[in-house]
């Protein structure tokens, strides 16, 4: 009886005494014991909070990192659709100025030309 009192003791006195040594913990962790116990939370819950705190702001950070890249995805999309159709609206005014410059050019000189409603076709040699 006394053997058991005395083992009960050490067992004790092992999991209030909490060491971070790998030889322990692996001792630990075959004898079917746990290592994450209520002494080690107690000893070292800054740590277990700071850690914590610290995961889930990595989380966080690579979330508003994934949608600001998706915002900036769509963001060039609709960059380069204003582009185009900046190029094809300024492309349309500069052909209606040249158009309307040439027509009063005609017009001052006296010329009877009019705008064809059918498009130019070609002659071809026979």
């Amino acid at each position: 009886m006394a053997k058991s009192s005395k083992k009960k003791q050490k067992i004790e006195k092992d999991e209030e005494s909490f060491t971070l040594n790998p030889i322990v913990l692996i001792q630990r962790l075959l004898q079917g014991r746990t290592f994450l116990t209520l002494a080690f939370f107690k000893r070292y819950w800054i740590y277990v909070v700071a850690g914590t705190v610290m995961m889930l702001m990595y989380i966080s950070n690579k979330y508003v990192y994934q949608s600001d890249k998706a915002k900036l995805g769509t963001m060039k999309v609709m960059l380069n659709n204003a582009s185009t159709d900046f190029v094809d609206a300024s492309s349309r005014y500069n052909s209606r100025i040249l158009e309307s410059q040439m027509k009063t050019y005609v017009d001052s000189m006296g010329i009877d030309l009019n705008l064809s409603k059918e498009p130019p076709f070609k002659l071809n040699e026979e």
